[in-house]
């Protein structure tokens, strides 16, 4: 039998899949208690922010000078533009042709 497909595995990921739709669903079941004033609404409008510096910060540390350069490339696209998905692209971009002209490791 594959190492993919053993019973624990699939019950493993079966467990990870319904906690994971569980805390979205509980998340838009609680918001309908909150009522969303100003001061919540900011704090809602900063969160895609945030979880993209939560997942970015270890690889900054640890990535060297083209994940830095990709970084404050992204940063700029982001201040410029307001626009997180554009600037996650540039990210991704700046860093991938750097890789392939040979800059880093």
């Amino acid at each position: 039998m594959s190492e993919v497909l053993r019973s624990d595995v699939m019950i493993a990921f079966a467990v990870m899949t319904a906690v994971t739709v569980a805390s979205r669903l509980g998340g838009y079941w609680l918001m309908g208690y909150v009522n969303v004033t100003p001061r919540v609404r900011r704090m809602l409008d900063a969160l895609p922010g945030s979880i993209i510096v939560a997942a970015a910060l270890p690889v900054a540390v640890n990535g060297g000078p083209i994940v830095m350069f990709a970084i404050a490339a992204a940063m700029a696209v982001s201040i410029i533009r307001r626009n997180d998905f554009m600037a996650v692209i540039t990210g991704m971009s700046v860093a991938a042709l750097a890789r392939a002209l040979g800059f880093g490791g």
